[in-house]
């Protein structure tokens, strides 16, 4: 039913391949380090002349830690102290649970291997959710992703030269570059 006062338009709108596809690139300007499960630092800080010249950018950054649940203190893994449980998998507060929180988000599940981040089986794991949602990210047809994280699409061969995953140089829909132009006269 139309309502009065109001003009209605029928006009065929084009849909951009990322649209059609669900595939949105976002940039993150925000940053996260979580070291050894103690210390965590978020903000917008960035190390280069346009964020500290104090003239041009605004930046914030905030450290945190629990100097009761640090590693010298403990004597092992500062995991908090109180745990609840999720998924089986008993995950305690504070940084460790703030990062486990964040990695349960990011890779769309909590795995047992995610408490020792620096495990060949962690690793394997974070590295095969990345690998497979790039490959569902790039499909022609829309397939959910399992979490947010995607793998970068390039190779690195045994001596170290990185070059762009074979077909996929630039990246699906909005196009640009996977690899970047490097200019060997670095300031």
């Amino acid at each position: 039913m139309k309502q009065p006062g109001i003009k209605f338009l029928k006009r065929n709108f084009q849909v951009s391949a990322s649209q059609k596809f669900g595939r949105f690139m976002i940039y993150v300007h925000a940053k996260w380090m979580i070291v050894d499960d103690e210390y965590v630092i978020l903000g917008s800080a960035n190390i280069n002349q346009r964020s500290m010249a104090g003239s041009r950018d605004t930046e914030i950054a905030v450290g945190a830690y629990q100097s009761h649940q640090t590693w010298a203190k403990k004597k092992k893994h500062p995991r908090g102290q109180r745990p609840i449980f999720v998924c089986l998998i008993d995950v305690e507060l504070h940084v460790y649970g703030y990062r486990m929180s964040l990695w349960a988000e990011h890779l769309g599940k909590l795995n047992k291997c995610f408490k020792e981040p620096d495990s060949l089986v962690c690793v394997d794991s974070v590295n095969k959710i990345a690998e497979d949602n790039w490959k569902k990210f790039t499909r022609e047809e829309f397939t959910p992703l399992q979490g947010h994280l995607l793998k970068y699409p390039v190779k690195i061969d045994g001596n170290g030269k990185v070059s762009a995953l074979s077909g996929q140089e630039n990246f699906p829909d909005v196009g640009g570059k996977v690899l970047a132009w490097c200019s060997d006269n670095s300031p």
